[in-house]
């Protein structure tokens, strides 16, 4: 059974459509990372795989059942991007009030461990940076053990050293065949820390795969090489050629095969090529590429 489905499902707020008509499922223990530009659908989307909106059409199951349902066993936890912590309370306080309210929550201080607290253990909530403060939702969002966890912006307001730490917890606690889907504009966190990414694009799906998947099929490769005056005349019919960019003098041919690019440029021109450099897929531009097409 899959951890979460879309089926259909679209969402209205008024005459704006957020959610246009999505489908998308999710296997147990897989880390999926859910991107798009800003006023995509990955807040709505999220809040209705929580069950705090209703879909205007479609329906949305967590483990075959409603998101209420799952909600209420305790399988879903979420760490969303507003969310006031009790000011009065202690980090080991506030973190123990929470997992108490679970029927089979983790341990406490695994929990301080998972989200890099345990030195912070005695510290008020209204004591704690933007960053601190983050890593203590991460750990509310896991304090009940849940099977499926949801990560709003997860690092948002913090340092590179308290992201590597975070990251760290997570693929921890994912570990155990969790399910994990998180929304970021930090697109080499997408690259790096996931199994899957799926794109968002005006509430559509705009892609979904791996993040070289995604890479290889917006043609994010490049091969550039100094062109100097030479004419540009049929480099863009090239094999693997998607679209080529001159500037000052150097071509910049985006590709989906270098290797058959190389071969048509140095068997099938006569072009003098000179400083040739290739890159890899960049999924930054990849990501660009889809949300403008859509």
């Amino acid at each position: 059974m899959n951890a979460i489905v879309f089926d259909h499902v679209s969402k209205h707020y008024g005459d704006v459509l957020a959610v246009d008509d999505l489908s998308l499922a999710i296997e147990p223990g897989n880390t999926v990372a859910l991107l798009g530009p800003n006023g995509a659908g990955k807040s709505t989307s999220i809040n209705l795989l929580l069950g705090l909106l209703k879909p205007t059409a479609g329906t949305v199951t967590v483990h075959g059942r409603s998101p209420d349902t799952a909600v209420k066993a305790g399988e879903m936890g979420a760490m969303l991007q507003n969310g006031a912590l009790i000011p009065e309370l202690s980090v080991r306080e506030l973190v123990d009030l929470v997992r108490r309210l679970y029927p089979r929550p983790l341990g406490l201080d695994e929990i301080l461990k998972l989200a890099d607290l345990t030195e912070l253990a005695g510290r008020r909530a209204n004591k704690l940076s933007g960053g601190q403060s983050q890593r203590v939702r991460f750990a509310l969002a896991i304090a009940g053990a849940p099977r499926i966890l949801l990560l709003d912006e997860p690092t948002a307001a913090m340092d590179v050293e308290s992201r590597l730490r975070f990251w760290a917890g997570m693929h921890d606690y994912a570990a155990g065949g969790r399910t994990v889907l998180f929304a970021t504009h930090y697109l080499e966190e997408a690259d790096e820390h996931s199994d899957r990414v799926v794109v968002i694009a005006k509430g559509r799906l705009a892609a979904d795969g791996t993040a070289a998947e995604i890479k290889a099929g917006a043609g994010g490769h490049t091969v550039s090489f100094a062109l100097g005056d030479q004419p540009v005349a049929g480099l863009d019919r090239l094999p693997g050629v998607t679209a080529v960019e001159v500037d000052a003098g150097t071509a910049v041919l985006h590709t989906t095969d270098t290797d058959a690019t190389l071969a048509g440029l140095f068997r099938g021109t006569t072009l003098d090529v000179r400083d040739l450099k290739l890159s890899g897929a960049d999924l930054e531009a990849a990501f660009l590429a889809l949300t403008r097409e859509s």
